[in-house]
Order: C-alpha cells, then structure tokens, then sequence
C-alpha cells in the first residue's frame, strides 16, 4: 500500500502549468514544510516534502493557496529520474496529491508574520493575510475541517 497524509506549511506560492497532451491538465506543484517531532533539547527542524497536483483541485490550489498556509495533503509517494545535460542521473521523490484541504490561514498565534525558522531554512508566515477565510467561500471539492476533525 502507497498512502501518505501529511500536514503542514506551504514554503512557496504553488507553481500552475498545463500539460502539452490534448486535453491540457492542469499541474500544480509546491513544497510543504512538515514539522519533526523533537524533544526539549532538539532545535525545531522540518521536513521540506515536494507536492504535485492535478486537475481542477490545482487549479484551486494555485487560485487559494499561498506561502505560510497549511493544509492537509493525502495523497502517494511517487520516485523517478532524470539524466542532466552532462549525464549525471538525478533522483526524485514527490508526493502525488489525490487530496488537498485548506485548514488555516498563513497566520500562526504568536509567530511574527516573516515565518518560522526551521534548522536554518525558513518558510513563510502569512504576508498580507488577515485573521478569517482569505477567499470568499470554500472552493468545489474542498471541505473545511476544524480542529475537532483531526485525529491527533
């Protein structure tokens, strides 16, 4: 079995494109920043996990998501290569998205609006996003989910 459900932070603005086949598949990638668990004598680290999405949920995702929002992603790990022009392979390992959904805002309580610091790398917090929804109702095929949803 290939099930992943992650939670966490968007590190950048999702990136849309379309597929050049006939039927012009929406694609939307970015990367999700996902905490570590650690323990009173760790510094706080995350894991930095890249996403792609297909279809009308990336569309949404590109329309509605922006840095320092979290979501809920479930989804599969999928690896692949490449060869580079000077013929070194290259290995990849992304998370295919079947589902997104929007839990908050990029604002976390307490943090400044720059983003978190996560053992030397950063990602961001909610620039100029305000405390509430940040779009005007919840997009097709997304759900809100509260905290009391979440099972841990």
């Amino acid at each position: 079995m290939n099930s992943v459900i992650l939670i966490g932070r968007l590190t950048r603005k999702p990136e849309l494109r379309y597929s050049n086949s006939g039927n012009q598949t929406a694609i939307a990638r970015f990367s999700l920043a996902v905490d570590r668990p650690f323990s009173k004598d760790q510094e706080r680290t995350a894991d930095f996990i890249n996403i792609v999405v297909f279809g009308k949920q990336a569309e949404n995702c590109e329309r509605y998501l922006d840095k320092g929002r979290q979501v809920a992603v479930q989804g599969r790990i999928q690896t692949g290569s490449y060869k580079t022009q000077t013929g070194e392979t290259r290995y990849t390992t992304e998370v295919v998205a079947d589902r997104v959904e929007f839990l908050s805002n990029g604002e976390r309580s307490g943090a400044p609006a720059g983003g978190q610091q996560y053992g030397g790398q950063s990602y961001g917090g909610g620039q100029g996003m305000t405390g509430g929804s940040d779009f005007g109702g919840i997009p097709e095929g997304f759900q809100s989910v509260s905290d009391d949803d979440i099972p841990f």
